[in-house]
C-alpha cells in the first residue's frame, strides 16, 4: 500500500498523463492537452492551461463542455490527492460566470473542501491568468469508488 504522502504526486501524474492521452479516452486527451500542474498538495491541484483553438465554438471562446470535462478531472484529482482514490461524482454543478478566447491562459484549482462518511465535496474554480477574472466556480459531490491508479 502507498504511503498517505504519495497521493499528490500520484494524482499529479495521472492529470499529466491525461493530457498527454496515455490513460484518457479522446475527449479527454483533447480537452486536457497542454494543462500544466504548478502546485500538487493533499486536497489541492493548481493547474495553468491555454485554450486551443480545436477546443472553441463558433465565437473563438473556449467551448463550455470541454470546460466542464477539465473541470471535472480536476476535481477527481484534488480528491483524489486527499483520499487516495479516484471517486465516481454524484453531483456537479457548474456555474459560468464569463468565458475566455482561444489562445487565452487561465488557471485552473481544485480544492476538496469537505469529508462525510463516503462523501467529498470539491470546489473548482477556473479564472483568466492576466485580469483574475473568474470564468467558472465549480462545485462537485463524489463518491467512493474501489478502482485506484
Amino acid at each position: 500500500m502507498r504511503d498517505e504522502e504519495d497521493h499528490p504526486q500520484r494524482f499529479q501524474k495521472w492529470l499529466e498523463d491525461l493530457s498527454k492521452g496515455i490513460v484518457s479516452h479522446e475527449l479527454e486527451a483533447l480537452t486536457h492537452q497542454g494543462l500544466q500542474i504548478e502546485l500538487a498538495q493533499k486536497g489541492l491541484i493548481r493547474c495553468k492551461f491555454v485554450v486551443p483553438e480545436q477546443l472553441s465554438d463558433r465565437d473563438g471562446n473556449w467551448h463550455v463542455g470541454a470546460i466542464a470535462v477539465l473541470v471535472d478531472n480536476v476535481g477527481a484529482a484534488a480528491i483524489a490527492s486527499y483520499v487516495g482514490h479516484v471517486k465516481v461524482s454524484v453531483g456537479f454543478n457548474v456555474s459560468y460566470l464569463s468565458t475566455a478566447k482561444i489562445q487565452e491562459e487561465v488557471e485552473i484549482e481544485g480544492k476538496a473542501i469537505g469529508h462525510k462518511d463516503k462523501l467529498s465535496l470539491v470546489e473548482v474554480s477556473v479564472k483568466k491568468k492576466e485580469s483574475g477574472e473568474l470564468i467558472v466556480i465549480a462545485k462537485q459531490w463524489m463518491s467512493s469508488k474501489t478502482s485506484k491508479i
